[in-house]
């Protein structure tokens, strides 16, 4: 019996010392991200996002708005720049203003026409307003010159981040309506139509050739590679399809990714291009506020995975080591509903 009682102690002592270690044991801590790029489109400022809070709880390196910042569709001036500050009083998106840095560009009910392009009666003025509202300083070279676009440079010890963003409604020639489908819009035939204009190709160019970035994003309000469905696309400009692909190709530029919004759904579309050593992306995010709910299918020959037709936002985090884009589609609460990874 005394032996008995012995056994018994010592299991009780070495049940107790088992629960202490593990008790003690560390949880391990996950990995912390290289760079966070958290991006989106399509939002009214009148309707619930009930993104902001997640989209700061990703702790971003930067917030990219896609375009569609607001819905105005106006030529009255004052009317855009009240509905711009209308944004502005949004508590969870000022939150997110105080601790990230916020950058971006237009499309086109932020522009202020819907579907316009560059015969916009007050496309300059607009070009200010929107400027005011992005806090772009008054002495900015982006104040005298035409267009939107503009380069954002981010360096941490890891590696470094570029971003490109793109115009494409102040210089975008004329749409070609589809009287021969229900589609909207066809390709266009004119060999001397564009997307961003000359100035803006030679500016793109530049930013491409002589980047040294380890990634470089090219946002662009609307859709590079999905150029089927017959609404806006850089596909109804085709020769300006080619020009953008042969420049990236060319450039030498490291990690390009495309961003884009404007459809109200998200999707991933790959394609390969001669002379470029990895696939290239467009990451399609769109829309904050509002979505196709009623999507029941389009063509997209790049589409990888499946269309998401709900609310959601886009997240990239970086792994320069790795040399990996880790992109994701995410709804409320951070809810992960599609992933696409890449290596460069």
């Amino acid at each position: 019996m005394k032996q008995f009682y012995l056994f018994l102690a010592t299991l009780i002592l070495f049940s107790a010392c088992k629960k202490k270690i593990e008790k003690t044991q560390e949880v391990p801590v996950k990995p912390t991200p290289d760079f966070v790029v958290a991006f989106g489109s399509c939002n009214m400022s009148q309707e619930p996002n009930p993104f902001w809070d997640d989209i700061l709880a990703e702790s971003p390196d930067v917030w990219i708005w896609g375009g569609d910042i607001v819905y105005a569709d106006t030529d009255d001036v004052e009317k855009l720049r009240a509905i711009y500050a209308m944004q502005d009083t949004v508590a969870e998106y000022a939150k997110l203003r105080a601790e990230v840095p916020i950058i971006g560009t237009w499309d086109d009910h932020d522009f202020g026409l819907n579907d316009g392009g560059s015969d916009f009666s007050i496309k300059e003025e607009s070009q200010q307003v929107f400027l005011d509202f992005m806090g772009i300083p008054e002495d900015s070279e982006r104040r005298n010159r035409e267009g939107v676009y503009a380069s954002h440079e981010y360096e941490v010890p890891a590696g470094k981040v570029k971003v490109i963003v793109l115009d494409t409604r102040y210089f975008r020639s004329e749409l070609v309506k589809d009287e021969g489908s229900k589609k909207r819009y066809k390709p266009t035939t004119d060999s001397t139509a564009t997307v961003l204009g000359e100035a803006q190709w030679q500016w793109l160019e530049n930013e491409l050739n002589q980047s040294d970035a380890d990634f470089n994003l090219i946002m662009s309000s609307i859709q590079v590679l999905s150029g089927e469905h017959g609404f806006e696309t850089w596909g109804n400009f085709p020769l300006e399809v080619d020009k953008l692909e042969n420049l990236i190709a060319q450039s030498g530029a490291k990690g390009v990714i495309i961003l884009s919004g404007d459809r109200h759904i998200s999707e991933f579309s790959k394609t390969n291009i001669d002379g470029l050593s990895y696939p290239l992306v467009d990451f399609t995010s769109s829309g904050l506020t509002h979505s196709y709910f009623s999507f029941s299918g389009e063509p997209n020959q790049h589409r990888i995975g499946e269309v998401v037709s709900e609310k959601s936002y886009g997240v990239i985090t970086f792994d320069f080591e790795k040399k990996e884009a880790d992109m994701k589609m995410k709804g409320d609460n951070g809810v992960v509903l599609q992933e696409l990874k890449q290596t460069y």
